[in-house]
């Protein structure tokens, strides 16, 4: 049995995972926003060990879903779970000055990493639309571009590819992967969505706790538990090494991997 994390997981895929690994006798820890969620969650999966709740838009909640999860003991497995989608109409700025697809989708991944006690496995998921991504660190908060959502939320993923490989350079001990679930109709992928429901959750499930000499690597990109290539960009380490340095100067934490 292998105690997983999953931030984001009141709902959507987050939850779907859950429900996966505890079928198959794993222990699961959710993360919900705040607390109706909270209550929302453990209704939804009772079998899960616990809820963690603090909203992942702001440092102080980031940290306080570190603290919360690590007071619970280590995780064997994290999976990234949480996002905001491609279809924010306008920049909306957190109380930390970043803007919130930055913070949820590529910070808090970034500094849950740095403050969770290590555990053996770290699962961040991307998007297909990570290949459209922009890895430049000029404006990543978008204070002097127009705003646009489908292209803040691509670099976004991006930036979770890189933050996974990133990982799997410097922390060689632990198997840090990322992968895209599809596009499928969850809230954030919208009614038109044309993937399959039953097949998103299972990869990231997968990577979190299976044996399978196919799942037990590091720094490498998953479709459907298949091996994908990856935007070439996320394997360059310079890329790695600045978007590091800027997430650790953005949360005034120690670097992952230091």
């Amino acid at each position: 049995m292998s105690r997983v994390f999953i931030t984001g997981s009141s709902d959507g895929l987050g939850l779907m995972a859950a429900r996966l690994l505890v079928a198959d006798g794993h222990s699961v820890t959710l993360h919900a926003r705040n607390q109706a969620r909270a209550d929302d969650s453990r209704a939804a999966l009772p079998e899960a060990d616990g809820v963690v709740t603090g909203d992942l838009s702001s440092l102080a909640g980031m940290r306080q879903v570190a603290g919360q999860a690590n007071a619970s003991g280590r995780f064997d497995a994290v999976i990234h779970n949480a996002g905001i989608g491609y279809r924010e109409p306008r920049r909306v700025e957190t109380d930390d000055g970043l803007t919130r697809v930055f913070a949820v989708n590529v910070l808090a991944p970034y500094l849950l990493t740095a403050l969770i006690e290590r555990p053996g496995r770290l699962v961040y998921l991307s998007s297909g639309m990570h290949r459209g991504g922009d890895t430049s660190l000029e404006d990543p908060q978008w204070t002097h571009r127009r705003w646009n959502g489908a292209q803040a939320y691509s670099d976004s993923k991006l930036f979770d590819v890189v933050l996974a490989f990133a990982v799997a350079r410097r922390w060689p001990a632990v198997r840090s992967n990322a992968l895209e679930p599809g596009w499928v109709p969850t809230k954030m992928g919208g009614p038109g969505a044309p993937g399959d429901m039953s097949l998103a959750p299972v990869t990231q499930a997968w990577l979190a706790v299976s044996t399978d000499p196919e799942a037990m690597v590091s720094g490498e990109y998953f479709y459907h538990q298949k091996l994908r290539p990856a935007h070439p960009a996320a394997h360059d380490v310079t890329v790695q090494d600045q978007l590091v340095r800027y997430c650790a100067d953005r949360s005034e934490e120690r670097r992952v991997g230091k």
